[in-house]
């Protein structure tokens, strides 16, 4: 072999070499929860998260920097659109403003299953490319539904009336609708609210913080509403630094096999909160009968009907076609 030809020959051999590591190099993706890492509902982001630095080891990772410490919860949908942050893991509500659709998934009683077999899921990948941002998919809680607790003694739908309730967006239509007036506050200000007298209820969950507010609640109001659920939110050129077979492999993992484990996994967290609640002392008002299905009619007309002034006609049958009817 010549000497010219040997070194062409070894030049040849580096750049492949050179791109081969190129392609081998892992990617990180820096992410932001908007609940601390601590909270009892970030159980399903952490599987999450596990779940993907395990399966993509030596491609990707997901450094999960914190929670509302690192960036406040409302801020996050445009971070990532920016590029603050390459990754969210936050409620539809927080970002209605950016995404009045996404609000949607928390306006139903089916489970993941149902309604990933609606087409739902890629529809909101259409909507959030729209936006400027990557809809990875959902951290699903469906389990995990929202009820109304107060301080004072309420018995009925009479009593809701009048009262100041802190809610979240998605939430807001139904407790107007009840005659309440609603309040829009982060999770983390509703002790203080409702210690000072600001609010004399709010709408939350009943997982992992029941402990710590045994000295301003005293009722709750079932039955319980709503679904819940979190979603993946991802900076699109941050996406579209991993290789496309990546992109397929990372996103059908977490729709078709990660979040039907993960919806499933709530109960005995969800019988933690129960058992929380007795062991508090809060009592439980019951709506029966034609009360409670008022209550629950209102809680999906309201919100629906909210979600049709902000959401293209079309888009919102949609919507309702596949969460709903």
């Amino acid at each position: 072999m010549t000497k010219k030809l040997l070194t062409t020959s070894l030049l040849g051999l580096s750049l492949a070499t050179a791109a081969g590591a190129a392609q081998a190099e892992e990617i990180t993706l820096n992410a932001v929860s908007f609940t601390p890492k601590s909270a009892v509902v970030s159980h399903g982001f952490e599987a999450f998260v596990e779940a993907i630095n395990e399966k993509f080891d030596g491609e990707l990772q997901i450094n999960w920097r914190g929670g509302p410490e690192v960036m406040p919860p409302f801020r996050l949908a445009d971070a990532v659109r920016n590029g603050s942050i390459d990754m969210a893991m936050t409620s539809p509500s927080y970002y209605s403003g950016l995404v009045p659709s996404a609000t949607a998934s928390n306006l139903s009683f089916k489970t993941y299953d149902e309604i990933a077999q609606t087409g739902y899921l890629d529809l909101m990948t259409e909507v959030h490319a729209e936006r400027g941002l990557h809809y990875l998919g959902e951290i699903p809680a469906s389990p995990v539904k929202f009820f109304l607790f107060f301080k004072d003694e309420v018995t009925g739908l009479d009593d809701i009336s009048g009262k100041r309730i802190r809610v979240f967006p998605t939430i807001l239509p139904f407790v107007e609708s009840l005659g309440a007036e609603p309040l829009v506050l982060p999770m983390g200000e509703i002790y203080t609210a409702m210690e000072r007298g600001v609010i004399d209820g709010f709408a939350q969950s009943n997982l992992g913080w029941v402990d710590q507010f045994e000295d301003v609640v005293n009722y709750y109001v079932t039955p319980p509403y709503y679904r819940a659920g979190f979603n993946v939110l991802v900076n699109p050129e941050a996406w579209s630094e991993l290789p496309e077979d990546l992109q397929a492999r990372v996103q059908s993992y977490l729709r078709d096999e990660l979040a039907p484990e993960i919806d499933e996994s709530w109960n005995d967290i969800i019988a933690t909160g129960y058992q929380q609640m007795d062991d508090a002392g809060f009592q439980e008002v019951e709506l029966t009968g034609d009360d409670a299905d008022q209550y629950l009619s209102t809680a999906i007309e309201a919100a629906w009907d909210k979600l049709a002034e902000d959401v293209d006609p079309e888009l919102h049958a949609k919507l309702k076609a596949m969460l709903v009817d």
